[in-house]
């Protein structure tokens, strides 16, 4: 065999790099010493473990101008199911009015494998629309707030006051039924009506949520306005009110902050994050709102700190190939372009 060319040894480096960062191997389950989100490490001062929760196939697919076939949601959250993630929001028990793709949720419920370890929340706005989805077999269910009045109306088509009251009948229920529930507070970072939204604002829509029995909060920056720095004011202003171990956070990257603003939030002691597969989203009552940042990148850079997901990288993209090549577009995940062209996934 001849010398190998200097550009052909680059070549075959970056992608010896990059193949360590997808970890091939399988999945692997949250370590014994970390089994739940917000135990440090010693040495960094970071998380050890860092709960993924994959939002994609509703709130990334709710977006979608044309309708996806019921089968093909089926497929994405299989292929999701296989990958090691902890937890994938699977639908929206809303009505079909408001959110036409997702008025196949009850087949898509009934029709998904589910896996041992894995969680499958669904939204429901109000107690017909929990009742809908606990008769659809759901065992978790997520409340969506905002921080903003007027998006709270747009969204939810109630006041931030109206829409706490709904969201008490459903956790009421959910208490008497042993389901948990999971409260989302939209627009944390940023208004597409208000403008900006001062932290003490989210930190009084999380405190109310939390108080009524959302084990978690999820704390959204719905329109990707966020930067770090608006990030940790918010944070500081909520931690004072719930315990950091019940916090996550959900980033857009509209304006390309998305990674910085989950790196503050976990250098402060935030666990959990959410994301999308292929970065798809947006949202059908925030205009000019772009995708969730997406699941790749984001475990891309964990993986990088050392930090463990339990996510085998590999099939993450693969599900993000399988429902790009479905709904004809191109990823939004940066790690998955550079990797397709770099020849490292064929």
């Amino acid at each position: 065999m001849g010398t190998v060319p200097s550009a052909l040894k680059h070549c075959l480096s970056y992608q010896h790099l990059l193949k360590e960062q997808l970890w091939i191997g399988e999945p692997a389950a949250p370590p014994p010493a970390a089994p739940h989100p917000g135990q440090e490490s010693q040495a960094s001062g970071l998380p050890e473990y860092i709960k993924i929760v994959e939002v994609g196939p509703r709130d990334g697919l709710q977006n979608e101008k044309v309708i996806v076939p019921t089968d093909i949601k089926i497929e994405l959250i299989n292929r999701l199911s296989r990958t090691g993630l902890p937890a994938i929001e699977v639908t929206s028990f809303v009505s079909s009015k408001w959110v036409p793709q997702m008025a196949d949720h009850k087949e898509v419920m009934r029709g998904i494998e589910r896996h041992p370890g894995v969680q499958y929340p669904v939204l429901t706005p109000n107690l017909q629309g929990f009742h809908s989805a606990i008769a659809a077999g759901a065992t978790e269910v997520s409340v969506f707030g905002a921080a903003s009045e007027s998006f709270s109306k747009m969204n939810i088509n109630c006041s931030i006051e109206e829409s706490i009251e709904k969201f008490e009948e459903v956790a009421k229920s959910a208490r008497n039924m042993n389901i948990p529930v999971r409260g989302y507070v939209s627009c944390a970072l940023g208004c597409p009506y208000e403008g900006n939204i001062i932290p003490a604002k989210v930190a009084e829509v999380s405190k109310r949520l939390y108080s009524m029995g959302c084990y978690e909060i999820s704390l959204g920056d719905t329109i990707g306005v966020g930067t770090p720095g608006s990030m940790k004011r918010m944070l500081e202003a909520v931690m004072k009110e719930i315990p950091l171990s019940a916090l996550a956070v959900h980033c857009h990257d509209t304006y390309g902050q998305a990674l910085a603003n989950i790196l503050t939030a976990i250098q402060m002691g935030v666990a959990v994050v959410d994301s999308s597969v292929a970065g798809l989203g947006g949202c059908p009552y925030a205009k000019g709102a772009t995708g969730n940042v997406a699941t790749e990148d984001v475990i891309y850079m964990l993986n990088g700190l050392g930090i463990n997901t339990g996510v085998n990288l590999y099939t993450v993209m693969e599900a993000g190939n399988f429902i790009c090549t479905a709904l004809n577009k191109k990823t939004n995940s940066k790690f998955a372009q550079a990797s397709f062209n770099t020849g490292t996934i064929n």
